[in-house]
C-alpha cells in the first residue's frame, strides 16, 4: 500500500455535501491532525456556498471525473454520495491510483464489495469503509465490558435503531428501486449488523422480517433481523422508522450479568447543530441520566443495576486511523472485506424476509440452503 510519511497534510477530495457529506465527512476530514479538505464535488450552489463559509479557501469540482484528472493534487477521496454511485465512483478513484474513503454501505452486494477489496489490494491502495458507529459511545462502553468479562458468557444480543417518523420525506433514501440501494435494512442495518459481527464474530444463520408500514412507502421502514453467530451468541437487531415507544439501544444478556442502555449516542446531533470535535475539548459524552445498567435479576427501568459510567463516543478516531494507514504506520480501521461481510448478512436477509426462510451462511457468505422456520 502506498505510504505518506512526510507530516504535509494530505489532501482530500469529497464527493457529495449531501447529509453525509456535510454532516459527518467534511467536519470529520477538517477535524483530523494530518488531512485537509481540498476539493468538494456539488454542482449545487447552495451547497457550494455553505461548504465555502464552513471551510474558506476549499476548491470544488463540477464532477468526480475532474479529480481524476488532476489525481496527483490529491492523496484520498471520500465518497459521500448517493448510495447507487458508490461502487462506480470507488472502482474510478482507485483505477485513478488514489485512496478511497466510501460511505456505507460500500456496495449493494458482497460480491461487489469484495471485487473492489480486490482491485484496492491489486493497486496498493487504501479502500475503507465509513463504518462510524464502531465508535459510538454505547458501541465503546459495551466492548469494554465485554473485555472485563463484566456479563460471563453472553448469550443474546438484542440492539435497536429505532425511530418515529410516521411521515415519508422522499428521496432516494426510500425509494424503492433496486438500483438506488434504499430502505432501513441498508441504512440503519449496515450499522447494527456491523457492530453484531464486530463483537462476536461471523453469522452463521439469519433470519428476518421486512415491512413497509407507512402509507405510500416504497422500501423497508420497518425491518428485524436475527443472526446465530458461529461463536453461538444470538443477535436481534432492529431497525424502524415507525416505533412510537422506542427500546433500548442495547440489551445484553450474558451468563453472569446483564447491561442494558437508553438513548443514542449525541455526535451526530451534535455535528447536526454545528458542533465540531476540538483536541482536548469534551466530545461525545452524554450525561449521567442516559447511563446504562449492569446487574442480574433487577429491572433497570426500577433503578435495578449498577450504574456504567458511558465511555466518551470518538468519531474522529475513524479519520485518525486513515491518516495513519495512509502514512504507513497504523491499520485500515474498516477493511472493505469486513463490510462484505456484512452484506453478506443484509443479503441473507432480505431473502429471508421475502422467502420466509433461515438462510444458512457457508463460505464468504454464499447462502447454501434454507429451511422454513417457524420460531427464532
Amino acid at each position: 500500500m502506498t505510504s505518506h510519511t512526510s507530516g504535509t497534510p494530505l489532501r482530500v477530495g469529497l464527493v457529495g455535501f449531501g447529509l453525509a457529506g456535510s454532516v459527518f465527512h467534511a467536519p470529520l476530514i477538517t477535524a483530523t491532525e494530518g488531512l485537509a479538505l481540498d476539493t468538494v464535488v456539488t454542482r449545487d450552489e447552495q451547497r457550494r456556498a455553505e461548504a465555502l463559509a464552513a471551510y474558506p479557501g476549499v476548491r470544488f469540482a463540477d464532477s468526480p471525473d475532474e479529480l481524476w484528472q488532476r489525481a496527483d493534487e490529491l492523496d484520498l477521496i471520500v465518497i459521500a454520495s448517493p448510495n447507487r454511485t458508490h461502487v462506480p465512483l470507488a472502482r474510478a478513484a482507485l483505477e485513478a491510483g488514489l485512496p478511497v474513503v466510501v460511505d456505507k454501505p460500500v456496495a449493494g452486494t458482497a460480491a461487489e464489495a469484495r471485487e473492489l477489496a480486490a482491485l484496492a489490494e491489486e493497486r496498493g491502495l487504501l479502500l475503507s469503509v465509513f463504518q462510524n458507529r464502531r465508535w459510538d459511545n454505547d458501541f465503546l462502553t459495551l466492548r469494554a465490558l465485554l473485555a472485563d468479562g463484566a456479563l460471563g458468557e453472553v448469550q443474546r444480543f438484542e440492539s435497536r435503531y429505532e425511530r418515529w417518523r410516521p411521515q415519508l420525506k422522499g428521496g432516494w433514501r426510500e425509494s424503492g428501486d433496486p438500483q438506488e440501494i434504499g430502505g432501513l435494512l441498508y441504512d440503519l442495518g449496515s450499522h447494527v449488523v456491523d457492530q453484531a459481527l464486530t463483537l462476536f464474530g461471523p453469522a452463521a444463520q439469519v433470519y428476518a422480517e421486512s415491512d413497509l408500514r407507512r402509507p405510500g412507502a416504497a422500501a423497508d421502514d420497518d425491518t428485524f433481523v436475527a443472526i446465530t453467530h458461529t461463536s453461538g451468541v444470538r443477535s436481534h437487531l432492529y431497525v424502524s422508522a415507525t416505533t412510537a415507544q422506542l427500546g433500548p439501544r442495547f440489551r445484553v444478556l450474558g451468563s453472569s450479568a446483564g447491561f442494558v442502555k437508553y438513548g443514542l449516542d449525541p455526535q451526530e446531533a451534535a455535528l447536526r447543530e454545528g458542533a465540531r470535535p476540538a483536541p482536548g475539548e469534551p466530545w461525545g459524552e452524554e450525561g449521567e441520566e442516559l447511563w446504562g445498567r449492569l446487574g442480574a435479576g433487577e429491572s433497570p427501568l426500577t433503578g435495578g443495576g449498577t450504574p456504567v459510567r458511558t465511555l466518551p463516543g470518538d468519531y474522529p478516531a475513524y479519520y485518525a486511523a486513515v491518516n495513519d494507514a495512509l502514512r504507513g504506520t497504523g491499520d485500515n480501521p474498516v477493511t472493505a472485506l469486513q463490510a462484505a461481510e456484512a452484506l453478506d448478512v443484509l443479503e441473507a436477509a432480505r431473502r429471508s424476509a421475502r422467502e420466509g426462510v433461515t438462510v444458512t451462511l457457508g463460505p464468504l457468505g454464499a447462502s447454501t440452503h434454507a429451511t422454513e422456520e417457524q420460531s427464532v
